[in-house]
């Protein structure tokens, strides 16, 4: 049995057994209505214990890369588009980041590695496979938000992304979403200058236990983290994988998100 994974709530390591099967199907039905699915209980106590008592400590400028900057929801310059375009709009961001490298050995680096999870992830998503980063930096990063802190509106560069909640502040940290917002042929920059104005009533949010696997379509679906109230910080694993193998992060990225390149 995998050790730091509900098993018994959750049977990856048996795909074909009618318990995955419907897991599946319960997971595609909540992508297509709402845009992600939640595994509350997802992953066991003890290895939630043993993940934070390492990463609590390493979560300071001291230890993790501070990731503050201000930026537009889309991380990058969008050409198409006038300087002072309502969807350029800028936003602040506020983090410690420990990459993938500073995290080996742990529960979160056995998890992202573990072939069924991509495995599981690949049927809900209805992809033939996929692949998790050989990125050295990029593959998963464990975040830590302090109390004021918090990640702004953006979209994600892969299709999907995959979080892992390890600790829940005692306020704030709430995940604030709004799914679908453009589409691979269509940008809607307008739709993208109303969120960013406030002014978007789809926008939903939701607050997650400590345990909880989160997916959602992170390339189309614009999402930010509210700034966390209180002595106790919000700590979660990010998960990233491709349909594709061999993917990394260009120099520039790493350099962006991580303030190194290897």
């Amino acid at each position: 049995m995998f050790p730091a994974i509900d098993l018994e709530r959750y049977p990856l390591h048996r795909p074909d057994s009618p318990a995955c099967t419907a897991l599946v199907a319960r997971c595609k039905a909540d992508l297509a209505q709402d845009g992600m699915f939640n595994l509350e209980g997802f992953m066991l106590p003890d290895a939630i214990a043993e993940t934070v008592a390492f990463a609590a400590p390493r979560l300071n400028a001291e230890h993790a890369f501070t990731h503050a900057r201000r930026h537009n929801i889309y991380f990058r310059p969008v050409p198409e588009l006038p300087a002072g375009h309502p969807a350029l709009a800028e936003v602040e961001t506020r983090n410690f980041t420990l990459c993938a490298d500073q995290c080996a050995g742990t529960p979160v680096d056995a998890i992202y590695s573990w072939r069924p999870l991509a495995d599981f992830l690949a049927r809900t998503m209805d992809h033939q496979a996929l692949y998790p980063m050989p990125d050295p930096l990029a593959r998963f990063n464990v975040m830590g938000y302090p109390d004021g802190w918090g990640l702004n509106w953006h979209f994600d560069r892969s299709q999907f992304t995959t979080t892992l909640l390890l600790q829940a502040p005692l306020a704030g940290g709430d995940f604030v979403y709004r799914s679908d917002l453009r589409t691979q042929d269509d940008p809607n920059y307008d739709g993208v200058a109303a969120l960013l104005r406030g002014k978007d009533e789809k926008v939903r949010s939701f607050k997650a236990e400590a345990g909880t696997l989160n997916v959602f379509k992170g390339r189309n679906t614009a999402h930010r983290v509210t700034p966390v109230e209180g002595e106790v910080p919000r700590i979660i694993a990010v998960f990233t994988y491709y349909d594709r193998p061999g993917v990394t992060f260009t120099r520039e990225e790493r350099i962006g998100f991580y303030g190194r390149a290897e």
